[in-house]
């Protein structure tokens, strides 16, 4: 592959990532507004099937005959792996809500360590050394991240518990997205996973919103949250992994996590001293070692 596409491809990603670190703030920016979990997470769901639906039709129209249609076992299954994608918003979006920016997006990152155990749980094998070691280094640096080592630290412990709970969610997306119908094309395949977080979504809307549903939340963030959180990052992507790889990929999109602590930063004003910035370092250089190929003589990433 020349270096010209896998320059393409690390843009994209990098772009990609960086509209994926920009939500938790805007999500925050709404709660301030008075918005609810339910109607945020609603709009940005339904807009972002919506979008995903005109691109769906672009490229019909595009290539007519030569698109690959979804099976309804294809769609079965996207739309139930779609379902952790539906509870990772939720989750996440409710750990910002008791928690700073800048701690939820470390939390999420836990999904490091929480691959490398599912995937020991999956295939019956230890993992390697590297993958160790990067473990090890993922949890050293959340202490740092979080500044839970601070001893007048206090970080509710609701904020925890979902951020945790988004990290798992979000683990099971990484594994099945990539593993479920790749037959059929991405746009496709996002539609239907929407679909199905939509009904996670939607069911916790109706449980939980007790107040009359303001709709006003599609015109203030709705199309800005679903623009960043589901359908440009996939799209980017799903275009830029093939260029660049799994390994420079993953590399790349870690951009998520400097991305979302400095927006929380600037435009939330949240404190982030020094320890913390050191412990977000160790996380994407965890993320570094667990991509890189020690051995190859070439220096390449796999």
């Amino acid at each position: 592959m020349s270096q010209k596409n896998v320059l393409k491809g690390v843009f994209l990603v990098a772009l990609g990532a960086t509209s994926y670190g920009m939500l938790a703030t805007f999500v925050k920016m709404a709660y301030a507004d008075g918005f609810t979990t339910a109607e945020v997470t609603t709009a940005q769901f339904v807009l972002g099937v919506l979008g995903v639906l005109l691109i769906n039709a672009f490229q019909k129209a595009k290539h007519k005959e030569n698109v690959v249609k979804a099976t309804p076992q294809n769609i079965f299954s996207l739309m139930l792996a779609g379902t952790s994608l539906g509870m990772t918003s939720l989750f996440y979006y409710l750990a910002v809500k008791y928690i700073p920016v800048s701690i939820g997006i470390v939390l999420l990152m836990q999904t490091v360590w929480m691959g490398v155990l599912l995937e020991m749980v999956l295939e019956k094998k230890l993992p390697s050394l590297q993958k160790t070691i990067a473990v090890f280094i993922v949890l050293v640096g959340t202490l740092l991240a979080t500044n839970i080592l601070k001893n007048d630290i206090q970080l509710d412990w609701r904020g925890i518990v979902w951020g945790v709970l988004a990290a798992a969610s979000f683990t099971t997306t990484m594994f099945t997205a990539n593993r479920v119908a790749v037959e059929i094309s991405s746009a496709q395949r996002s539609l239907y996973m929407l679909l199905g977080g939509s009904v996670i979504v939607f069911s916790f809307a109706l449980a939980t919103q007790n107040t009359p549903f303001n709709f006003l939340i599609f015109l203030k963030w709705g199309i800005v949250l679903s623009l960043f959180g589901t359908i440009i990052p996939p799209m980017l992507m799903n275009a830029g992994f093939p260029l660049t790889g799994i390994g420079l990929g993953s590399i790349v999109s870690a951009l998520e996590l400097p991305v979302s602590v400095m927006m929380a930063f600037v435009l939330l004003d949240e404190n982030v001293v020094f320890f913390q910035w050191v412990g977000i370092l160790l996380i994407i250089l965890a993320i570094i070692i667990m991509n890189i190929n020690f051995r190859k003589n070439n220096g390449s990433v796999c």
